[in-house]
């Protein structure tokens, strides 16, 4: 055998050993992700059976936490597509270790994210009013709804990166296939392929294809979540009618993307032992676009706060920004700035960079400020608007806690399941990587290396 086809053989077992049998361990996380899950859905129940109350919105503040976290799984989401479909069009090699697990993270978190429309109909039942389709009652539904545009966006988003998995998954389930022993893994794999062979056609076409819907998801990065930043800047509510948020939380659903990703990969390669495949160069990598899309934000607070202050002391403008710094939820911004803009400063030192504890410290602090962001942006503007008669203090009851929680209970427990089912790395890119390699290093006189 030689040493392409040990590498190749080596990178093939290391997706296989993360199919193996699941320890204790596996099952733990399992329980603890379905039961929180399950406590989440329980939750939502009470509001379906008993109303409202149970949660502490009131007039003026009608969106609370709900709003806040469909915001922030379908800015979760955006990450997957950055790094598998811009990534790939702009030829950056480090990707190829890292996007498999950004794709599934992004169908799971869409999938969580497109729950949301149905949880603010009050009547999930009547969910298939929100599409247009024809019926004898004539129902259409109201285009003018940010509800609507919130179902098209996330329902585009989640079949077309859906599709963009799957694709990308024929090679490498077709390479675990011919190794599978014959029972219900080798049919999982075979059905996945979706026939690959591995003929000079099927690649031909298979590039052609891939290529094709990175050109075509490329735009749903900027799309979609500038579609959900319109939920608030088409209002006249001060602190959302602004024709900054479109790229304002673009780049936050980036930043708060790489740092799931981050978050996920730095326990996924111990616990998988995928070291030599995951290295730190493409943690490396993945940290540079996390400090650069917080420069962005940073960018974006500055920016947003400035013109704010600018306007006359009487500006309702101005007055929900000074209560975003000095009122009831200032703690709350403060910590945000924290988290979004001095944390991942940390990461321009290379020591930083080095220690996965540090880092995977630095991007959970990430995710929470970027949830805290969304808070911000959401109840601020209803608890402190034009009248002061109507300004109270919003404060989430235990049940819309429960459905947060609940939220990443159910995320994780579909990315737990899905790492048993889909390969988490992608064979056909890693051993196209090395095969690079080990040409490059054999035109430049150097041993070839194993990655």
């Amino acid at each position: 055998m030689t040493s392409r086809e040990a590498a190749f053989r080596r990178i093939e077992d290391a997706a296989r050993a993360a199919h193996g049998p699941p320890g204790p361990a596996y099952f733990l996380a399992l329980a603890i992700a379905g039961g929180t899950a399950a406590f989440g859905g329980w939750a939502y129940s009470l509001i379906v059976r008993g109303g409202l109350h149970w949660t502490g919105l009131e007039r003026p503040g009608m969106w609370g936490n709900l709003i806040t976290d469909f915001v922030f799984w379908v800015g979760i989401a955006h990450s997957g597509t950055l790094i598998s479909a811009i990534l790939f069009l702009f030829r950056a090699r480090f990707r190829t270790a890292v996007y498999r697990v950004a794709e599934m993270m992004t169908v799971f978190a869409v999938m969580t994210a497109g729950l949301y429309p149905i949880f603010h109909l009050g009547r999930p039942w009547f969910a298939y009013w929100l599409l247009p389709y024809p019926n004898q009652r004539l129902l259409w539904p109201n285009f003018r709804s940010p509800l609507i545009w919130d179902v098209f966006a996330v329902s585009t988003y989640l079949i077309v990166s859906t599709i963009f998995l799957f694709v990308g998954v024929a090679p490498d389930a077709a390479a675990l296939r011919d190794r599978e022993p014959p029972g219900w893994r080798r049919k999982l794999y075979g059905a996945l392929a979706f026939g690959w062979r591995g003929t000079d056609e099927q690649w031909r076409h298979y590039t052609r294809a891939y290529l094709f819907f990175a050109a075509f998801a490329t735009p749903l990065v900027v799309s979609v979540h500038s579609v959900v930043s319109w939920d608030f800047a088409v209002s006249i509510l001060p602190g959302w009618h602004s024709t900054l948020f479109p790229p304002y939380f673009v780049a936050g659903a980036i930043l708060s993307g790489v740092a799931m990703v981050i978050t996920i990969l730095v326990p996924l390669r111990k616990a998988f032992r995928l070291e030599e495949l995951i290295t730190q160069r493409h943690l490396d990598m993945l940290c540079r676009l996390v400090i650069l899309t917080s420069l962005i934000v940073t960018y974006s607070y500055a920016t947003e706060l400035l013109l704010a202050v600018r306007e006359p002391a009487s500006d309702p403008e101005r007055g929900t920004f000074l209560y975003r710094l000095g009122g009831d939820y200032a703690p709350l911004w403060y910590l945000m700035v924290a988290c979004n803009c001095l944390g991942p400063a940390l990461l321009f030192l290379r020591r930083v960079r080095e220690r996965p504890a540090a880092l995977l410290a630095i991007c959970v602090l990430v995710n929470v400020g970027m949830w805290l962001e969304r808070f911000n942006i959401v109840v601020t503007s209803l608890a402190h608007d034009r009248l002061p008669f109507d300004w109270r203090v919003y404060t989430p009851s235990w049940v819309e806690w429960a459905m947060t929680f609940g939220a990443f209970g159910w995320f994780f427990f579909l990315f737990l399941l899905g790492l048993k089912l889909v390969p988490p790395i992608s064979i056909a890119e890693l051993k196209e990587e090395h095969a690079h390699g080990e040409a490059g290093a054999g035109l430049a006189g150097e041993e070839p290396h194993a990655p």
